[in-house]
Order: structure tokens, then C-alpha cells, then sequence
């Protein structure tokens, strides 16, 4: 069964949260949308998760990217880029590349932010060169999606984005949940656009 791939990285919830609305986007339009996540990175030594965390989603394989209909990618703002615990799963997705498993498939990104110039436009882009490294399709969100024209906290052009705070505290608003639902429906209809 076809579905979309809801792939995130989330330390404090805010980008879980964001997964979730995306994940009922997809589902709106009767597309399964499989929630996985990654686990954080080691700043120690290398070190083993077990294969399903003690809480929240799975953890993704690349057979889950493999055979997704599409994707929808999500991580919290890192200076400006995605959490390492992102790019470092997607460094090694190098045999899906060979293969040209992804090639085609309709992708989209978000983020949370603490601030609001924190960085929302250069993580959401710094996630999409991967992406189009494996020749995805990248939907963005179009400014027919009305919320981003009254947005005063999260919502770019180029992916759904949520303005956390400082003590990442705030939680997410409508407008930043319809654009989330948006997202997800974009890449559930462009999958089965081109599935047709």
C-alpha cells in the first residue's frame, strides 16, 4: 500500500507535534502517512539504539524511504541547519541514491524555531539539497494557502515552520497546523498524481 513517509527529528516535541499534522494532511486525502523518526547522534562515542525507542514513533529504515510514495522531512532549526541526528540518517542513504529508489518522488520539509529569525528559510533548504541530490520532487507550500499571508510566528513558502520560543514552550498554532495539514496533502495528491 502506498503511503507517505513522515520522516522527523524532535527533542522537545515541537517538530513531533508538526509530523503529526502533516501526517493528517496525507491522511485527509486517503493516503496512509507512516510516522517515523531518527535517533540523536553521540557526541561521546558511537553508540547503539535499540530498534524501537522507548517512546514516540519507530525508527526509520531505509526501506521505509525506499518505498514511500513520498516524503515529508521535518527537524528542528541547528544554527541555521537540520539537527545532525537528520543529516546524519540521510548521509546514509547513499545505496538509495545508487539506486535511484527516490528519484520522482514528491518530497517537502519543516522545522521549529526558537526565534523567529532563527534560522526557519536556511534549515528548510538546507534539507532540501539531499532531496534533490536523489531527484525528488520538492512541493513547497503556495500563497493559495492563506495563512501564510497573516502569519506573525511560523510559515514560509518553502516548508511548514513553527515558532517555538525561547524556552521552546509555545505551542503550535492553527495557522502553523493548517500549514502543516497543507503540506501534507500537497505531497499525498502530487504522489497520487503521478502514481496515475
Amino acid at each position: 500500500m502506498a503511503y507517505v513517509l513522515v520522516l522527523y527529528y524532535s527533542r522537545f516535541g515541537a517538530t513531533a507535534e508538526m509530523a503529526q499534522q502533516v501526517a493528517r494532511g496525507s491522511e485527509e486525502t486517503g493516503l496512509e502517512a507512516r510516522l517515523r523518526t531518527v535517533p540523536a547522534v553521540s557526541a561521546v562515542c558511537e553508540a547503539t539504539e535499540d530498534a524501537i525507542p522507548a517512546e514516540g514513533a519507530p525508527f526509520a529504515t531505509l526501506d521505509d524511504l525506499r518505498d514511500c510514495a513520498g516524503l515529508a522531512l521535518g527537524s528542528p532549526t541547528r544554527f541555521g541547519n537540520m539537527a545532525s541526528a537528520m543529516k546524519y540518517f540521510l548521509d546514509g542513504t547513499s545505496p538509495l541514491w545508487l539506486a535511484g529508489a527516490l528519484t520522482g518522488k514528491p518530497a517537502g520539509v519543516f522545522t521549529s524555531t526558537s526565534s523567529l529569525h532563527g534560522g526557519q528559510e536556511t534549515t528548510l533548504t538546507s534539507m532540501m539539497l539531499p532531496l534533490l541530490h536523489h531527484g525528488m520532487l520538492l512541493v513547497g507550500l503556495p500563497y493559495s494557502e492563506t495563512d501564510l499571508l497573516h502569519t506573525t510566528t511560523g510559515g514560509t513558502p518553502y516548508g511548514p515552520s513553527h515558532l517555538a520560543g525561547i524556552d521552546n514552550d509555545r505551542a503550535i498554532d492553527d495557522g502553523e497546523k493548517r500549514l502543516c495539514q497543507a503540506l501534507g496533502r500537497r505531497i499525498a495528491e502530487t504522489a497520487r498524481a503521478l502514481a496515475d
